[in-house]
């Protein structure tokens, strides 16, 4: 492969405003929200390094076609200080729920942790520590 097969992921929301809230709290980061009539595009920020591994992605509102739950695709957000128990201990005061508390993969692959964010969708966070 000349590229890893994910390039893309868009998170559904019910309410933007909570969502960009939820999201900014958790990560320490900003997200830009991108008005498109019907469709409201919360953009993830992108890592300055252009060659960095990671794909970018966003929040996205459009109640006709997407809808928050549990049970879809679950997508691993990766920590944003390296270690997932920064971002797992912010997200029960920004609204989410812890599901799953740090736990190692394998001593390859890290670390994950997982949550219910603020508009019902299921979320794993990624470290190497």
């Amino acid at each position: 492969m000349k590229s890893n097969i994910g390039c893309w992921f868009e998170i559904p929301v019910e309410n933007m405003d909570r969502a960009v809230k939820f999201y900014e709290t958790v990560f320490n980061f900003k997200i830009n929200v991108q008005n498109f009539g019907e469709l409201l595009m919360g953009w993830f920020p992108l890592a300055e390094d252009k060659n960095a591994p990671n794909t970018g992605g966003s929040l996205i509102y459009n109640p006709t076609y997407y809808k928050p739950g549990t049970n879809g695709t679950l997508i691993y957000l990766a920590s944003q200080t390296n270690d997932v128990s920064d971002e797992l201990g912010r997200v029960e005061a920004a609204g989410g729920k812890v599901i799953v508390s740090k736990k190692i993969i394998s001593e390859e692959i890290g670390y994950m942790g997982a949550f219910i964010d603020s508009e019902g969708n299921r979320i794993a966070v990624h470290s190497t520590i």
